[in-house]
């Protein structure tokens, strides 16, 4: 997918460098495919990487003096941080790592933002809430995460919000793109198991990384008000019935599977433990960002569709090319 005319002109009148870190993540590819109109002179892709990488693009988030001449040496006035310690289960014993990558080098762009008057656009997660709301959560509720990756991301958010003069936060929840992800695990494991037990009682939002980077484009690509925006489609689902669509969609594609959608068992969460603890509620609610669409001239609610159709896109695909 690529910017349109228009919009692409748009980013380039606002902004001209933009740094886009995460380039090899779910988002930071979606944002490649979405900004492949553009040059390299005026947006650069950055891996998370080490000091020891030849590559120019690359930078260690882990290591905050390298981190500040980095952005001290490129001089964007945008940086989008796609880029993020997501190892949920792990960072429970690598709390160090999580709060690196997800607290302490958001805070350097955020310093640096401020500094330099740079936009700033995060993303966050729906794991900075503790799930025991039964509506789904706004922007403002008060945040309370289970999971040392909560814990790093809320911190991601405290030094944002202390720090950078314009910025957008865009908390989103079960992200899929290129890469790995619960849907190609679900296929993966269709093709090998008659049988299969999944969670039935966490509700999310699946949201398209694709989507995702193009709304943030849309959204930046005019004058907006600095805050937090859930940056989700609109319904909800659990683990259990996005299995259940994603293998249905497969078998309607034509795939072959050992598992079929009857054989998928709902399960408790207590039934499947997990090193770090989950929120049984993760769904947020998205009308503050619909607002923003509602109240521009370009744009509206429109381009904040349900769920569903685009994981069956997605389905689709990955069987058309064999995945």
């Amino acid at each position: 997918m690529s910017l349109s005319m228009s919009l692409s002109k748009s980013l380039r009148k606002s902004f001209s460098k933009i740094l886009v870190f995460g380039k090899n993540g779910q988002l930071g590819r979606a944002f490649q495919n979405t900004l492949s109109s553009h040059s390299q002179q005026d947006i650069i892709f950055i891996a998370r990487g080490a000091e020891k990488n030849e590559d120019p693009n690359t930078c260690d988030l882990e290591n905050p003096l390298a981190l500040e001449q980095f952005l001290k040496k490129q001089q964007p006035n945008l940086i989008i941080n796609a880029a993020a310690y997501t190892a949920v289960d792990r960072a429970e014993a690598e709390k160090e790592h999580a709060f690196a990558i997800n607290a302490t080098a958001v805070q350097i762009m955020a310093e640096y933002a401020a500094q330099t008057k740079t936009t700033l656009l995060h993303y966050s997660s729906d794991y900075v809430f503790d799930g025991k709301k039964a509506a789904p959560y706004l922007e403002t509720d008060l945040l309370a995460p289970l999971s040392i990756y909560g814990a790093s991301k809320a911190a991601g958010e405290a030094a944002i919000i202390s720090s950078a003069a314009h910025y957008a936060i865009f908390r989103t929840s079960w992200v899929y793109g290129d890469g790995a992800n619960f849907i190609r695990t679900i296929l993966r494991l269709a093709k090998e198991r008659e049988q299969l037990a999944i969670v039935s009682d966490q509700f999310g939002v699946p949201t398209s990384a694709a989507w995702l980077a193009q709304i943030s484009l849309d959204f930046i690509a005019q004058p907006f008000q600095s805050g937090v925006y859930h940056a989700v489609p609109d319904g909800e689902t659990t683990w259990y019935q996005l299995a259940c669509v994603v293998v249905q969609t497969a078998l309607d594609a034509g795939a072959t599977l050992k598992l079929q959608v009857a054989n998928i068992q709902p399960i408790p969460s207590k039934d499947y433990p997990t090193p770090a603890p989950r929120p049984n509620n993760s769904k947020m609610a998205n009308a503050k960002l619909k607002a923003v669409f509602q109240g521009r001239s370009v744009g509206s609610s429109a381009s904040i569709p349900h769920w569903q159709p685009a994981v069956v896109h997605y389905v689709r695909q990955l069987v058309k090319q064999g995945n």
